[in-house]
């Protein structure tokens, strides 16, 4: 009997140690491990730069803290702020142009800073600090390059930014924890009531949401770490509420400063979507002492959209101040219904309503399909922008002030070549407007072309259509434009692929490029990696693109064909011509995410990186219809690219993805012999868990059940006869990927006698984060790819392909 404990034990000791978290190679952790480069934020008036350090990977202790999940909201009780933050660890400000970089004193050790932004005026950074107990808001001179908290009241971030600028630059509005909020209401020992939900016969279709509230005890949590005082700071302390304490989710002040628009939820709280869609008021208030001055708009809990692309709720939405008037409001609402599905020759309106707000709203616009945004400018017109998914179009037109509105631009914005960009800004008088010269609204854009994307900047002149380039990204180099600096000038973002991005002062016109920052190579391990951007087709004709990477040192004749990760994401279009547009650029940064395909080329493996995966479905055909079937299509097309470059061993590629990916990496194993093993992670595998739509399919299950049974993986999981590796972090909070679609997954494979591996990471959401579980995913699948495709031993051939393993 003794020696039978002691050999449970001893299995127990082992079983226990295999089970620890594990570190990857020695070139897959160094890469984990290496500096992030800094963020950068640009003032206002775009003459400093407030330089950011990124903190480290945190650690599965930092990940391992409180957590309330309640209403959509993932919530840190013990500082009433997020629960899962990337913070900086320090601040140096520099003026754009070339000069050293002055660090920011006064800051306590060890700061982890957040939500930092200018000040309008560009004199002043303010920033949260967040502590064990409490998130703290602070400010930095830009001049002096010191740091100061500014008050001893906490702020509340639970919605996300605890606080925004007033316009004159010398206070903030900020969202504090209220006095005397004390302790969280505690769970009853005894349930007083049981939870029920009631449908009255309306359609209340909604996609799969996570963290909803679930108990009227989950809504006393929920109201009590939601609630804030907001409050007007200013910057020498004072601090002057505004009205009672609320559930705020949004508040903006008006550019005159005179009045704040705020977003406000309140009972009764919904069990069906996330805190967003709550009863909510849309109020103007007085900025001098929060009181009600005109409510815009009563809407009830958003639980009853039409189901389908294009569908909105009814009423008052993305409301917002006129950013070219001291305080008008501009908002939209629909006029078809909300339904996408109807048909209508017109979809959305646009109104008005200036201060005092007594009037009667004025219609300033309408559009043939759904509101996508507004740009003003300073120059008697705005542009308001519409698109519509069903034809996958875009749409902008100019409206004066006269009423006058006149379509300016109609493209696909699947059609990337054609793309004119976007609207570029400048602070005016009032707040961010359009950036202008005459007639003429500068743009900046991608740049997509056959031979990769070359980013630029054109004068769209509205009034003849002409065009005028004044400036592209130049060959070798990647170059992003940030913004326009003074009359002659253009901040740019600067990369190759050996050189990481930095910035730059171009002049406009002579092209003459000043060097502003010079931030190292973060990982020296992939200096001499090969990258090449390819193009190939498929087998209908579709063109395609993928970025080939090789291990430095690697040498074809020599070396001849290697083991191949392929790493993609599926695209939905609704043209050939649109999907075979080529993507990416042969001259960026080899930019590496340790979550990505990249890091294995340091282990031997040829990558074959985003590769295109477009599924098309012209006219009315949906693209669903023939998802698993284009997916091999495009498959097989990645491979025989690799292969015709005699750098692919063709006997030995994975496939592999994250979320999207993920699903498409099973329906490979399921649907095809094409490969030797997959990685799957973070994905969802039976679509009968998400009824009512998923990423671009607009039908419901009832609608098309035979499309969702055909690309649910686990509904054809007896097929699956490739190893797979199934990775989801156990607290998954994105729509759809609940972590128990992995496990169900991994179960049917179990069940059926497959090959499968399932990991589930602690405290992980949809990407993962903690240093321990980055390092265990990438030793994971590290030794996966090398059991499963590098040392795997040939398949037998048969005349109808491979059949199996010897």
């Amino acid at each position: 009997m003794l020696r039978l404990r002691l050999l449970v034990c001893s299995l127990f000791l082992v079983a226990t140690a295999t089970a620890q978290y594990q570190t990857p190679p020695d070139e897959l952790a160094r890469l984990v491990d290496a500096p992030s480069a800094p963020q950068v934020s640009i003032s206002p008036d775009n003459a400093m730069m407030a330089i950011l350090d990124r903190q480290a990977r945190p650690t599965i202790e930092d990940l391992a803290q409180p957590e309330l999940r309640l209403g959509g909201l993932r919530i840190n009780p013990r500082t009433f702020g997020p629960s899962r933050t990337t913070y900086t660890t320090g601040i140096s400000f520099k003026e754009v142009a070339p000069g050293n970089a002055q660090r920011v004193t006064g800051l306590p050790d060890d700061v982890r800073i957040s939500y930092a932004n200018w000040s309008p005026d560009s004199r002043h950074l303010a920033f949260a600090v967040t502590r064990l107990d409490g998130i703290e808001l602070w400010v930095a001179d830009a001049e002096s390059g010191s740091a100061r908290r500014l008050i001893t009241t906490d702020v509340n971030a639970v919605r996300g930014w605890p606080y925004r600028w007033a316009p004159d630059g010398e206070s903030l509005y900020a969202l504090l924890v209220p006095d005397g909020a004390g302790d969280a209401p505690a769970a009853p020992d005894v349930p007083t009531t049981p939870v029920v939900q009631q449908t009255d016969g309306q359609a209340a279709a909604a996609r799969t949401y996570q963290d909803l509230l679930a108990s009227p005890h989950d809504e006393d949590v929920f109201e009590h770490f939601a609630t804030s005082q907001l409050a007007r700071v200013g910057l020498n302390g004072m601090v002057t509420p505004l009205g009672d304490p609320n559930i705020y989710m949004g508040f903006t002040p008006s550019p005159d400063g005179r009045y704040l628009l705020v977003s406000t939820v309140h009972r009764p709280y919904s069990y069906l979507v996330p805190a967003s869609r709550f009863p909510s008021y849309s109020d103007v208030i007085a900025a001098t002492d929060g009181s009600l001055v005109f409510r815009l708009a009563d809407q009830p809990a958003i639980e009853n959209i039409p189901t389908g692309f294009g569908s909105t709720y009814l009423g008052v939405r993305s409301e917002a101040w006129r950013q070219d008037q001291p305080a008008t409001l501009a908002w939209v609402e629909a006029i078809d219904g909300g339904d996408g599905k109807v048909e209508a020759e017109e979809r959305d309106a646009m109104f008005h309503l200036a201060a005092p707000f007594d009037g009667d709203p004025a219609r300033i616009a309408t559009l043939k399909y759904r509101y996508a945004g507004a740009f003003w400018s300073d120059e008697g017109y705005f542009l308001v922008q519409e698109r519509w998914v069903q034809n996958r179009a875009r749409r902008m037109y100019r409206v004066d002030d006269n009423g006058d509105q006149t379509l300016v631009m109609d493209v696909s914005y699947e059609d990337r070549y054609a793309d004119p960009g976007s609207p570029m800004f400048h602070e005016g008088e009032m707040g961010y407007v359009l950036a202008t010269r005459g007639d003429a609204v500068y743009f900046t854009g991608a740049g997509a072309s056959a031979d990769g994307q070359r980013p630029f900047v054109q004068l769209r002149n509205l009034s003849d259509g002409s065009v005028e380039e004044v400036f592209r990204s130049r060959d070798p180099r990647y170059e992003s434009p940030i913004g326009l600096v003074g009359d002659g000038h253009l901040l740019i973002r600067t990369e190759a692929v050996d050189d990481p991005p930095n910035y730059a002062l171009v002049e406009l016109g002579s092209g003459e490029t000043t060097a502003v920052t010079d931030f190292p190579h973060p990982y020296p391990d992939l200096k001499d990696v090969h990258k090449e951007l390819i193009t190939y087709e498929r087998k209908d004709g579709v063109k395609l693109s993928a970025t080939l990477y090789l291990p430095p040192g690697y040498e074809r004749d020599r070396d001849g064909p290697l083991p191949a990760l392929v790493w993609a994401y599926p695209r939905e279009f609704k043209s050939a011509a649109a999907a075979s547009q080529t993507t990416g650029s042969p001259f960026r940064f080899t930019s590496v995410s340790a979550s990505g395909a990249v890091p294995f080329v340091t282990r031997g493996y040829a990558v074959i990186n985003n590769a295109a995966m477009p599924v098309i479905g012209e006219g009315d055909a949906q693209p669903n219809d023939s998802f698993v079937e284009q997916l091999v299509m495009n498959a097989e097309a990645a491979i025989d690219a690799g292969v015709s470059r005699g750098v692919v061993d063709r006997d030995r590629v994975a496939i592999a993805g994250h979320s999207y990916g993920a699903f498409m990496t099973a329906n490979l194993l399921a649907h095809s012999d094409l490969f030797r093993a997959g990685i799957a992670r973070s994905g969802a595998y039976n679509r009968s868990l998400t009824p009512f739509g998923f990423q671009a399919e607009p039908r419901t299950f009832w609608e098309a059940p035979e499309t969702y049974f055909a690309m649910s993986p686990f509904m054809n999981a007896d097929h699956v006869d490739e190893p797979i590796l199934l990775i989801h972090g156990m607290a998954d909070n994105n729509s759809g990927t609940f972590p128990v679609q992995s496990e169900r997954f991994y179960h049917a494979l179990k069940g059926l006698g497959g090959t499968a591996r399932l990991v589930m990471l602690p405290h992980e959401s949809h990407g993962y984060r903690a240093r321990e579980s980055v390092m265990h995913m990438l030793w994971e699948t590290s030794n996966w790819l090398d059991n499963h495709v590098r040392d795997a031993v040939p398949r037998r051939v048969s005349v109808d392909g491979p059949v199996g393993n010897d």
